[in-house]
């Protein structure tokens, strides 16, 4: 999710775990095939052990083939989403929900807090607070099989 403000940007990068909502986030400054890769390692480090099965859209830093072929050294099994279906993104829920909550009605003075905030909202939240506004919990949710909801 891209944050904004005086022409500064900053991305946090995300990923939940659809059965225990835990998460893992990394602000950079930019997004690229480097940061993914860089991600994907975090990842890999922070659930160590874990089948991971990474859901991402057809973004090029997610599509590159050196991504790619990291993703295969970590053990780590990427699905790419179909195209024109941010409902599917969980993450992606849970983004929105904080810029509701965390960033809006507020102007950003300084983007590094901005994003900060972001990341903290999110951490403060409870495992299940983060479950339910990333829409997992819904008994529409796309992925209820595996997510044990």
């Amino acid at each position: 999710m891209p944050i904004s403000g005086s022409h500064a940007r900053r991305v946090l990068h995300g990923a939940i775990n659809i059965r225990s909502g835990d998460v893992l986030l990394l602000i950079t400054d930019i997004w690229d095939e480097h940061t993914h890769r860089y991600f994907m390692k975090m990842l890999r480090s922070h659930w160590r052990g874990w089948h991971i099965i990474l859901f991402e859209d057809h973004g090029t830093p997610h599509t590159e083939e050196d991504t790619l072929m990291l993703a295969d050294e970590l053990k780590i099994e990427i699905r790419l989403l179909p195209t024109a279906t941010p409902k599917m993104n969980a993450m992606g829920h849970l983004w929105k929900s904080v810029k509701r909550r965390a960033l809006a009605n507020r102007p950003t003075e300084n983007i590094d807090i901005s994003a900060d905030d972001a990341c903290h909202h999110i951490i403060g939240m409870s495992r299940h607070q983060r479950l339910k506004a990333a829409g997992v919990l819904s008994e529409n949710f796309w992925l209820a099989e595996y997510s044990g909801s």
